[in-house]
């Protein structure tokens, strides 16, 4: 089966200021529909809901140009994602989020079709909710890693903040998850994709590995 790839957008890690920061990050946008990576999730939680969705729009516009390009996903903010046409939204699973089914009733009250609705879980306790509520794919991690992207002088780096759950619960959760596809999360490297896909995971999800 193709390994699916989704790439999460953060703007600290690109290089540029003001109206040359959103150019690089619509050129990385267009890299990524010509890389055939699946999904994008647009994940810029400082903007307000204006800015959110000037940008959305603008890398909707790019991903169409494209023969089967990338999925936009709006983490969050399933009003930006409904007033843009964006094909989905990512949810988190924390108490008060909306729900799957609350997602798909605004876009069909909206004329729209039905949702891509990722969630994130960072553990098992978490997996048979998201499985239940119909969501279309799960983000399962930390699997390595942890980290921050931090400004230093002239640069940004990364810095762990905490180890990952690893393989094992990663294989537990892909499992319990089943049929929804499980994506791996969370210090994902091409060097440690293989090990991922035979825990079971349908594919990955990251933000270093496809930004940069």
């Amino acid at each position: 089966m193709p390994v699916l790839r989704y790439a999460i957008t953060d703007r600290a890690r690109v290089q540029g200021e003001g109206p040359g920061l959103e150019a690089a990050l619509l050129r990385q946008a267009e890299n990524l529909a010509g890389n055939g990576v699946d999904f994008v999730q647009l994940r810029e939680r400082d903007l307000d809901a204006s800015a959110l969705a000037s940008l959305a729009r603008k890398l909707l516009g790019a991903f169409h140009s494209h023969w089967l390009g990338p999925k936009l996903l709006i983490n969050s903010r399933a009003d930006v994602a409904v007033a843009t046409g964006a094909d989905g939204v990512h949810l988190t699973s924390a108490v008060g989020e909306l729900t799957p089914a609350d997602i798909r009733d605004l876009y069909a009250s909206a004329g729209l079709p039905e949702p891509i609705i990722s969630v994130s879980c960072h553990s098992l306790s978490e997996i048979p909710s998201a499985r239940d509520s119909g969501t279309t794919l799960i983000l399962f991690g930390p699997v390595f890693e942890k980290s921050i992207s931090v400004s230093e002088p002239h640069r940004r780096v990364e810095r762990r903040v905490s180890e990952g759950i690893g393989l094992n619960l990663l294989h537990l959760a892909c499992a319990a998850a089943a049929p929804i596809p499980v994506l791996a999360l969370g210090g994902i490297t091409s060097e440690n994709v293989p090990p991922c896909l035979e825990a079971g995971a349908a594919g990955i999800a990251a933000i270093r590995m496809f930004l940069e």
